[in-house]
């Protein structure tokens, strides 16, 4: 329980961050493709025996660029690409599985999260690549935001955006490996999208969006993780409901907002 409550605080921290990004620029599936993704590259892990987290990493990024790729250069349409590599993704990976000698304990705890998989070594991997992807956030803070909201602008005063695309669906990919031990590669789109939706209802300036979303997912993370110790049941499904709940209190306190103004 305490790796998992280290790792969780990590995954907390480094999901809504992300999140916030791609729901704002309406790439929200992007991270449930690249889950799909990293399945059969957690099951090419498991059939070739390397590290499942190394594999994972490996697919996850190879995913990314090629989705960015494709939707950048507008060969086919932005959710066309994720639903192509999502499919081939899950189609590969249920190959690869099945090779390995089918679905078992260890593949079902990647899938859906279990407390108990968090071994020192996944711990230590988990916080190295929180700690990537906060840093590379904060090196690349304005471009980000500035394509975000204006890319058309970005483009024209000769952003690369291109690269920076690329480096925001990577650093997604990363997230989505570093979190699929404690919510699950079938639900970690949820915890980057729900405390996004959250921020986005509450915070008033981009900052405090992050913050918002951040805070939000800690309480999912840190309350999801406890009943579902208390409660015997799987963590990142726990955890996505602590979430969805968190999200419902919000829409409650923005409706009594708007309530109150007229």
């Amino acid at each position: 329980m305490q790796r998992a409550f280290l790792a969780g605080i990590a995954v907390a921290i480094v999901c809504p961050l992300i999140g916030v990004f791609l729901v704002l620029r309406r790439l929200s599936l992007l991270a449930d493709g690249l889950g799909h993704v990293t399945f059969a590259g957690l099951a090419a892990g498991f059939l070739f025996g390397i590290y499942p987290l190394f594999a994972a990493l490996v697919a996850a990024i190879i995913g990314a660029v090629g989705i960015e790729r494709i939707r950048t250069r507008g060969r086919i349409a932005g959710d066309a690409a994720i639903a192509m590599f999502y499919t081939a993704g899950l189609a590969l990976g249920v190959v690869l599985v099945s090779r390995a000698g089918g679905f078992n304990v260890n593949v079902l705890g990647y899938l859906f999260g279990s407390i108990a998989a968090v071994a020192p070594r996944d711990l230590l991997t988990v916080a190295v690549l929180a700690a990537i992807v906060v840093t590379l956030i904060a090196l690349f803070y304005k471009e980000l935001l500035y394509l975000t909201f204006d890319e058309q602008s970005a483009r024209a005063a000769g952003l690369p955006a291109l690269a920076i695309n690329t480096l925001l669906a990577a650093l997604a990919a990363i997230t989505t490996v570093a979190a699929m031990q404690i919510v699950g590669l079938l639900l970690v789109s949820s915890l980057m999208v729900l405390p996004a939706l959250t921020a986005i209802r509450l915070a008033k300036s981009f900052r405090g969006t992050l913050a918002t979303a951040v805070a939000a997912a800690l309480i999912a993370v840190l309350v999801g993780l406890t009943l579902s110790f208390y409660l015997d049941s799987a963590p990142g499904g726990t955890i996505v409901l602590t979430a969805l709940a968190v999200f419902g209190l919000a829409s409650l306190v923005e409706r009594r907002r708007e309530g109150s103004k007229v």
